[in-house]
């Protein structure tokens, strides 16, 4: 059995269940002054540079997606919608039944932990109130590194805070945004998540992957060492 120091995790349907944009999202639209298959249009070909930062803070991407949109929102509903959002996108998770307690057992193991997402402004704001947030000893979020996976950045940037080589760590994900690979070429060990509610996740540039296969999270701890038994 491979020894690894740490055991790092995609977000969106690695510790959270399928994605998809819920009922909330309309609101957003709604309050924007635009027609919602256009809004979800922009978002979903603005995905990659919206999630490296590029356009600015949130209420700024917001602006320029407008832009896009061809609507002229007021500033006071663009500062609404952007609440909304962080609202639709925090609906939109669910932290799959068994995140915490793998991480648990990881901890317990004596590995270190953390996570690495392709994200939008929202994550970050939201995830310190998510009970997995204690649970890890590093967090990296594209939006803020200024990269998305799979560029080599967002790896060694979770390396580098924890002091560790990419030979080291082990990488958890279900795929999109060709992670897995991703991930190799940063010289880490990579698994591929296929939990069964993966059919339905909304993926963006979905690797090809004929690698190593996980049905559960819970499975993760079959590839790392057992806990030390007490003397």
């Amino acid at each position: 059995m491979p020894t690894y120091q740490a055991v790092l995790f995609d977000f969106f349907g690695t510790l959270t269940r399928s994605v998809q944009r819920g009922a909330a999202h309309r609101c957003i639209a709604e309050l924007l002054g635009c027609p919602a298959d256009t809004l979800v249009e922009v978002l979903d070909r603005s995905y990659y540079q919206r999630a490296s930062g590029r356009f600015g803070n949130a209420e700024a991407t917001l602006r320029w997606v407008c832009e896009q949109a061809g609507v002229h929102p007021s500033d006071g509903a663009v500062r609404a919608a952007v609440a909304s959002r962080h609202r639709a996108v925090r609906a939109d998770t669910r932290l799959r039944d068994d995140a915490a307690a793998v991480l648990v057992a990881l901890r317990e193991r004596g590995l270190r932990t953390g996570l690495i997402s392709d994200c939008t402004h929202e994550l970050p704001a939201f995830l310190p109130q998510l009970a997995i947030a204690p649970l890890l000893d590093v967090r990296v979020f594209s939006v803020q590194v200024g990269r998305c996976k799979p560029d080599p950045a967002l790896y060694l940037a979770a390396c580098h805070r924890l002091g560790l080589a990419p030979a080291d760590c082990l990488y958890v994900g279900d795929g999109g945004s060709q992670e897995l690979t991703g991930a190799e070429r940063a010289g880490m060990t990579a698994v591929r998540l296929a939990a069964p509610d993966l059919a339905e996740h909304m993926v963006f540039n979905a690797d090809t992957w004929d690698g190593p296969v996980l049905r559960s999270l819970t499975e993760v701890l079959d590839l790392v060492a057992p806990a030390a038994v007490p003397a």
